[in-house]
């Protein structure tokens, strides 16, 4: 079994700002796979059926953001389950618009949410994929006001695109398990084609050194040979 958690604040006021990024993300899951929210249990409204052969409960925490964890830590205990069955979903200021990163452990990096189910699961051992929301364009803007804000034009497009990434990662997560998810969502296109135009560039260097060195020889080899006895003669003559 695995706990898909997306994490946000309840209420309409909330549902388009940035900090609600992981209940978009379990929204669109849920809606992708016909999935229903009609359950609760801990304070937290709840999603569930099975991905390939895994049994999977989406969960969006109603504690709001900050309290995240009383309603994880309650269902971890009620499902019987491990830290890392679950995968928290949320945002993250640190990584650009639309950016999509899993990581298996690690510390909040500020996220509040995330920090208050690490203080109540005892253990920051456990996947968390984290959409980028970027940070605010103006040095003098709070955070706060950030995050709460709603993206609009490219942002929100950018946004948009993050999330059903997301979702594609969870599926295939459940599907395929966390290293693989990892080596495909962690991938940077970017920097790839950067390292394979370097070693195409080092290809090229050892072929243009393996011909250089290829005509030396041919060219020492010839002046290694004695000439014929009929250039001989006409030396002398």
């Amino acid at each position: 079994m695995k706990l898909v958690i997306g994490l946000g604040n309840p209420g309409l006021k909330y549902e388009r700002t940035r900090h609600n990024v992981g209940f978009r993300v379990v929204d669109k899951l849920a809606q992708k796979l016909g999935w229903a929210w009609n359950e609760s249990r801990n304070r937290a409204i709840l999603a569930s059926g099975t991905i390939g052969s895994e049994k999977v409960v989406l969960v969006k925490p109603i504690t709001y953001m900050n309290l995240s964890g009383e309603a994880v830590g309650a269902l971890l205990r009620w499902y019987k389950v491990q830290p890392e069955d679950i995968v928290v979903v949320c945002d993250d200021l640190d990584l650009p618009v639309g950016k999509v990163r899993l990581r298996t452990k690690g510390s909040a990096g500020g996220q509040k949410g995330l920090d208050n189910i690490i203080l109540h699961l005892h253990t920051n051992v456990f996947p968390r994929l984290r959409v980028g929301i970027g940070r605010p364009s103006n040095s003098h803007m709070d955070t706060i006001d950030y995050v709460l804000g709603v993206p609009t034009g490219d942002e929100r497009i950018l946004l948009d695109t993050g999330e059903d990434q997301a979702v594609e990662a969870i599926e295939l997560l459940i599907r395929q398990g966390v290293a693989t998810t990892m080596n495909v969502i962690n991938a940077d296109p970017e920097s790839e084609q950067k390292a394979a135009e370097k070693r195409q560039r080092q290809k090229e260097r050892q072929e243009q050194a393996r011909l250089a060195r290829l005509q030396r020889e041919q060219e020492a080899q010839a002046a290694s040979v004695p000439a014929s006895p009929e250039v001989q003669e006409e030396k002398i003559g």
